[in-house]
């Protein structure tokens, strides 16, 4: 075999690594069930539901930011426009009260997501216009959406009764879970954006060479708030959903997601200087660190331990994905 041929392969099972992983720990974990309790790990409907529920969390809060990253820019914020959405549905709802039914639950939902949408445009504008740096200025807006929940939330969790609200946050269709069929449904959308639009080749082309997009006369700073507002959505639906499912909003409902949601991008094939990702790598991703998650469970060990995991997997992955762009280099 040349050199040739064998950087080639090399390549190919670098770009395809996240695949492969995923294989490799449903495989463990499954051949870890039958051996040690003579039952199946993946081969269960509650299994298959509880993984794919969990990744769909992850998945709320990443499909926006993949994009972002894709544009070569960070959005750290995302963790706390979830729960500003939530707790802004969670406070409407209960001002409304339960007896209004579906136009609480409605009502709440819209001024929830607005609440997101106003967090994406401070990020937007301090980024395109102000120049901001993405990592500082989405830092800042963490903070302040984080102390804005609290504030307007009492520093307390904010408790709903909805049924009708918990009907979708905990509802199943045709086996399926609700929350799962929003995140599927929103994968879709970013991925179509992503790979089938003019929005998508721009976004891929700012974050390789911003020059580049600027003399191609694309409107860079409506590019970057769309960006920043596309994040910042999906994550407050993530809060929305996690006010349904639990009848309770809460500011710091994204927070213990975020480290998950960041790696599942990059486990998932982003470059850490922009310019690469998909979003079907970041479903892979996702269903990475929710087999972790629940597999870790499953096994017996201590829930401290998913972080130590997914912390080995971001480390992994990074390895990756300096090494892929060596070999490109080589190349060239």
């Amino acid at each position: 075999m040349s050199e040739k041929n064998g950087t080639s392969i090399l390549k190919s099972l670098l770009a395809a690594w996240s695949w492969l992983f995923l294989i490799l720990i449903l495989g463990f974990f499954e051949i870890y069930a039958r051996v040690e309790t003579g039952s199946t790990f993946l081969f269960h409907l509650y299994s298959i539901q509880s993984i794919a529920v969990a990744a769909s969390q992850i998945l709320l809060l990443a499909l926006g930011l993949t994009l972002v990253i894709v544009a070569g820019h960070i959005d750290l914020s995302i963790a706390f426009s979830t729960g500003f959405a939530a707790v802004a549905m969670a406070l409407v709802v209960r001002f409304i009260g339960a007896d209004a039914g579906w136009l609480a639950v409605i009502i709440g939902l819209v001024v929830g997501l607005l609440a997101a949408v106003i967090v994406g445009l401070i990020n937007g504008w301090l980024v395109a216009f102000i120049n901001v740096p993405s990592f500082i200025g989405t830092l800042g807006t963490y903070g302040i959406a984080r102390g804005a929940a609290l504030i307007i939330a009492g520093g307390a969790t904010v408790s709903i009764r909805s049924e009708e609200a918990r009907s979708i946050g905990n509802g199943i269709v045709l086996g399926v879970p609700i929350p799962v069929l929003v995140a599927a449904v929103l994968a879709v959308i970013c991925h179509y954006l992503l790979s089938y639009t003019k929005f998508g080749v721009h976004t891929y082309a700012l974050g390789a060479n911003r020059a580049s997009v600027e003399r191609a006369g694309v409107n860079v700073e409506k590019q970057l708030v769309a960006l920043f507002v596309l994040s910042a959505i999906t994550a407050g639906i993530g809060g929305l959903i996690y006010t349904m499912r639990f009848s309770a909003g809460a500011a710091n409902a994204g927070e213990p997601i975020l480290l998950y949601a960041v790696a599942a991008v990059f486990i998932g094939g982003a470059s850490l200087t922009g310019g690469q990702g998909t979003v079907t790598g970041t479903v892979i991703g996702a269903f990475i660190i929710a087999v972790i998650q629940f597999g870790l469970v499953f096994s017996g060990l201590p829930p401290y331990w998913q972080f130590v995991a997914v912390g080995l997997v971001i480390i992994v992955a990074v390895v990756v994905d300096q090494s892929r762009d060596r070999l490109t280099g080589a190349r060239s």
